[in-house]
């Protein structure tokens, strides 16, 4: 796509693309542990909500080069998301061979590169197309609300209100996001559920089975225990019918020798 070429391409000797445009920068994934944790969870989410839709690309930390034949132009994403791509496996993501730009990118701001979030790097991603732009502080101390979401208006970030229940709108994706009990929670709209990672859900249907198994056996306990009183209380009349019938009997004994004494 010519909007994202250089005018000044630099001479270079790699033919391999692989050499020119490396997968890695000698960062670090993630700054803490963390942050680490906080990326993993937030990739697998999306990963398993997108995963029946084949076009849609789900990744994070990946070396995204957005000028062909400048490999100085690059920016690597905490997470990415863009539609019409499909899920093929990349070592890098070039823009011009995709044709297009992500649709959904996030930072977790830290100590070091928070003020970029806000400015160049916001900056080069509204410049590129980047419809929805999110930032994500985790320790909440470096940027002014914990979750910050801008949406492309006419070529510039526009700030994503709160909702009333205090989640951030991603028309991109058409998922909410919020701070809640796990950190970062993303949150579907349209069926009115929590996202959850594979574990996270399995983990879920386990407790709901555990909870089924534990009301059917208190309901068989109940049921056990019902039986038990009704048959006590059997048990009970019939010896008390047992009684009354004993002491009719002995009246109508008493009856009858009242009358042959008579």
């Amino acid at each position: 796509m010519g909007t994202y070429r250089d005018q000044h391409h630099i001479p270079y000797a790699p033919t391999e693309t692989a050499e020119l445009y490396p997968d890695s920068d000698g960062q670090p994934m993630a700054v803490s542990d963390l942050h680490r944790r906080i990326l993993t969870r937030t990739l697998g989410v999306l990963d398993t909500h997108f995963a029946e839709r084949a076009e849609v690309y789900v990744s994070g930390d990946i070396l995204m080069y957005y000028v062909e034949g400048d490999p100085r132009k690059s920016v690597a994403p905490d997470v990415l998301v863009t539609f019409g791509m499909g899920k093929k496996n990349r070592r890098t993501y070039l823009v011009w061979e995709e044709g297009k730009v992500p649709d959904f990118v996030m930072e977790f701001s830290s100590k070091g590169p928070y003020r970029n979030d806000l400015g160049s790097k916001m900056q080069l991603y509204a410049s590129l197309g980047i419809q929805d732009y999110f930032l994500y502080d985790a320790e909440g101390v470096y940027l002014s609300s914990p979750i910050m979401g801008f949406t492309l208006v006419s070529g510039v970030y526009t700030p994503i209100l709160e909702s009333p229940n205090r989640r951030l709108h991603s028309t991109a994706l058409n998922l909410d996001f919020s701070v809640g009990e796990v950190g970062l929670g993303i949150y579907d709209p349209v069926e009115g559920e929590w996202l959850q990672t594979p574990a996270e859900s399995a983990l879920a249907r386990a407790d709901r089975e555990a909870t089924r198994a534990d009301r059917e056996a208190t309901r068989a306990e109940l049921q056990t225990i019902r039986a038990d009183m009704a048959e006590s209380r059997a048990d009970e009349e019939a010896v008390a019918r047992q009684r009354v019938e004993t002491e009719l009997a002995e009246l109508r004994e008493e009856l009858e020798r009242l009358k042959a004494r008579t």
